[in-house]
């Protein structure tokens, strides 16, 4: 393919992209303008309906600025993003202000639609039964009960213990698996590069399920307590794990690695001596810092059964006995502190 053949398709595919994202901005804001504007406040619905016809109507009604919008060149934000004509236009050193205003104008309407989705209502914030509930609350989680103190100190052991051995089982795994999940590895086959894509694809779909999720699963599996929260914190932190090591191997300097495959070494010689020197301090400071995560984690996933002072806090929010939740409030706090601080200190004294 020549260089003239290569530059017509590049700017084709231009193009085809700027005017795709000026057919997507006006969709945007025919749909935003029909739900919020017509649905929302002309027909005054709290919660406006939708079918699938609506975005229809909407991407052949965007069709039209679209077009019109292409057909000139200033007024096309596809093309200016791209710079498909001229450099963007300016007056003296100031922006064109066609895009300037454009940007406020969708700022404006994105925050509006946030406002109407969210549902946002200083009444409602306001309102004096919701004020008053709120204050009885606030006052008795500021007195807390101190006669289960026994019960919050040990449940909150448990949750650091938790932490601690998911955290610990955890880095062996994702130490081993993050090789295969690092690209610079595993570019110089295609089964490498099956193998990173499978890693890399496991890895995403684990880290977006979040533990709360593996926690009621492990807890149906192996039944409700620690056991199940211990799993589930395992389970998302070797997926969070392999990410940040992986993408730590990923920016290595090649160099003593092109030295030691100079000189004849084998591929598992040149990860050991060439790889693993350079991402040993990093390592380390991620791996404490994930059970800095960890300990948060297991605080929220005993709300579903994981075990630690979460399980106790959802018993005692189940009854009201806010005296008692604002015990266990402390405890959280405290335990979220102390561990911020040494891991902290601990990751200073590494790097």
């Amino acid at each position: 393919m020549n260089a003239a053949t290569k530059n017509t398709l590049n700017k084709t595919k231009k193009v085809c992209l700027a005017g795709l994202i000026d057919l997507a901005v006006w969709f945007y804001i025919f749909l935003c303008a029909y739900k919020v504007g017509y649905q929302s406040l002309i027909l005054d619905l709290r919660e406006p309906d939708f079918s699938w016809m609506q975005p229809i109507y909407c991407l052949m009604a965007a069709v039209i600025p679209a077009i019109i919008g292409w057909a000139v060149p200033r007024a096309s934000l596809g093309r200016a993003a791209f710079k498909l004509y001229l450099p963007l236009p300016t007056e003296g050193k100031k922006p064109f202000r066609f895009y300037f205003w454009l940007g406020i104008f969708l700022i404006l309407l994105t925050f509006g639609v946030g406002v109407k989705v969210t549902q946002l209502s200083l009444t409602e914030f306001f309102s004096d039964s919701g004020l008053k509930g709120a204050q009885r609350i606030f006052m008795e989680l500021v007195t807390p009960n101190w006669h289960i103190f026994n019960d919050a100190l040990f449940a909150s052991i448990e949750t650091i213990y938790m932490a601690f051995i998911a955290t610990v089982l955890s880095i062996p795994v994702a130490f081993v698996v993050s090789f295969f999940g690092a690209r610079n590895l595993m570019r110089n086959s295609r089964i490498g590069l099956f193998v990173y894509a499978i890693v890399r694809f496991v890895i995403n779909v684990t880290r977006s399920i979040e533990p709360i999720v593996w926690a009621i699963i492990f807890s149906v599996w192996v039944g409700i307590g620690p056991f199940a929260g211990m799993l589930a914190l395992w389970l998302h932190s070797i997926a969070g794990l392999v990410k940040l090591y992986s993408e730590q191997i990923e920016g290595i300097n090649h160099g003593p690695l092109e030295a030691m495959a100079a000189t004849g070494a084998r591929p598992m010689q040149i990860v050991w001596f060439g790889v693993v020197p350079q991402i040993v301090l990093p390592f380390l400071s991620f791996s404490i810092y994930r059970w800095d995560i960890n300990v948060r984690m297991a605080t929220i996933i005993g709300l579903v059964g994981g075990g630690g002072i979460g399980t106790l806090l959802m018993q005692y929010q189940g009854i009201s006995k806010w005296h008692e939740v604002g015990l266990l409030v402390i405890f959280i706090a405290a335990i979220v502190w102390i561990m911020d601080y040494a891991s902290a200190r601990l990751r200073e004294a590494i790097e």
